[in-house]
């Protein structure tokens, strides 16, 4: 069977072409988050001191635990984000997470000594791992490491706190279909990992008190507060009492030594408010996941059937009354659109129905942003294709032109913006922002 890596390359320099105002750095990396990526096992030998897969919250893998490891036992070692620069289109330095699949074209190997990103036999370019943070190998009095508490994403920048590792949403008729959130819990248990489904308070505030000690670039800068939708009681609290528990807390002891962010439930105006005041949350993330309002109610069943479209929507906007416009920066699923049998069958219509929500948000002050899709085979949507690349570039085209056209800065909690600048990893969405 003949190699695809040839046709992988023309398709990467073909969209390049035709979207001109889409930089090679965010199509690669674009391709790297829909098809996965492999390790050979001597890229993982040699290189030492780098931080290996949290699986912080889903698995983000195009494979299972299980079937990794009959792949290769290696790839349960692999990096959490891999960086790369130079190659023979000289790309500036850029970073993305990794989604792990053995059979992705893309390949990390040994070329020339060095650690290499191949696209079959061609040498697409050079990569780094993302180092281990100082704090890392601090062990927390419970006898938990850091890395399972608290750990780091987006080079450095982000801590990122799964509070609850499950949801609520149970089943096939709840589940959000692209999430494996409950799955992906399941899977690491059963491998025997260290793996915490309630975090307590006191490894939390443990944590983020050595963090602040041995960070002393204070390179750390952002808090995520997450974790499953809780639709009845968790430990005898609702979902906004539960966060807050340990909001709270870390807002009373830190202040604003990092800036807080929740991904949570959309909350009415009055819980967005206790958020605010008594959490001291600053950066709200009521993920609305897909615009479309029939996909939503197929793709999203348990967040329609408790909370409902037209009212998760109402919810963001009245969000930014307490928040402020700029840091409302609601979450959706970039390719999901195109998710068989209900999804789009063109990438134009999916991107254009994409477009009517950021112009809905936009036009508000209010800036979505996104996630890349790869369909993890133990969702209930696992086991088709990823969307077209070019579905990603021309979605990376229109938002650009959207947020220009708004006059719309660069949201606060993501670091820096631009091609080398960007930690953000798990989209290109703030590799083709302007700094």
């Amino acid at each position: 069977m003949n190699s695809p890596a040839p046709a992988v390359l023309q398709a990467l320099e073909a969209l390049s072409a035709k979207y001109p105002s889409v930089p090679m750095e965010a199509i690669l990396k674009q391709d790297l988050l829909r098809l996965g990526v492999g390790f050979s096992e001597d890229s993982l030998r040699i290189a030492t001191g780098f931080k290996p897969k949290d699986y912080f919250i889903f698995s983000f893998d195009l494979s299972t635990l299980e079937d990794l490891e009959k792949a290769g036992a290696h790839l349960l070692k692999a990096p959490e984000e891999v960086r790369f620069f130079g190659g023979p289109y000289l790309l500036q330095p850029t970073i993305f997470n990794v989604r792990l699949s053995p059979t992705s074209p893309y390949q990390v190997g040994i070329g020339e000594g060095k650690l290499q990103l191949f696209l079959g036999q061609v040498q697409l370019a050079e990569v780094e791992y993302h180092p281990v943070p100082p704090f890392y190998q601090s062990p927390l009095q419970s006898g938990k490491k850091i890395s399972e508490i608290a750990p780091v994403l987006e080079w450095g920048y982000l801590v990122y706190l799964t509070l609850y590792r499950l949801c609520q949403y149970w089943g096939k008729d709840e589940e959000c279909q692209f999430c494996d959130i409950n799955e992906n819990y399941r899977q690491q248990k059963k491998a025997g990992r260290e793996y915490t489904g309630v975090k307590d308070l006191s490894d939390i505030l443990e944590a983020l008190e050595t963090i602040n000690r041995l960070d002393t670039a204070k390179t750390t800068q952002a808090i995520t507060l997450t974790g499953g939708s809780i639709t009845g009681l968790l430990n005898h609290k609702t979902e906004l009492d539960f966060y807050l528990d340990y909001a709270r807390p870390i807002f009373e002891r830190f202040g604003d030594r990092w800036i807080l962010k929740a991904v949570v439930e959309a909350f009415e105006k009055a819980d967005c408010q206790r958020l605010y005041t008594e959490g001291g949350v600053r950066i709200y993330h009521p993920n609305y996941e897909v615009w479309d309002q029939e996909l939503f109610k197929r793709l999203c069943p348990g967040k329609e059937r408790f909370v409902g479209y037209n009212r998760w929507m109402r919810r963001i906007v009245e969000s930014a009354e307490v928040f402020g416009p700029d840091h409302v920066i609601p979450n959706f699923v970039g390719g999901v659109e195109m998710a068989a049998p209900y999804g789009f069958g063109t990438v134009e219509a999916a991107v254009e129905s994409t477009v009517l929500g950021l112009e809905f948000f936009m036009s508000k002050g209010i800036l979505p942003r996104f996630t890349t899709w790869c369909p993890e085979p133990l969702s209930a949507l696992g086991s088709q294709p990823p969307p077209p690349l070019e579905y990603f570039v021309y979605l990376l085209k229109r938002y650009k032109e959207c947020f220009t056209h708004y006059g719309l800065k660069v949201p606060p909690g993501y670091g820096q913006a631009g091609l080398g600048k960007a930690v953000f990893s798990v989209s290109a969405f703030m590799d083709v922002l302007a700094p």
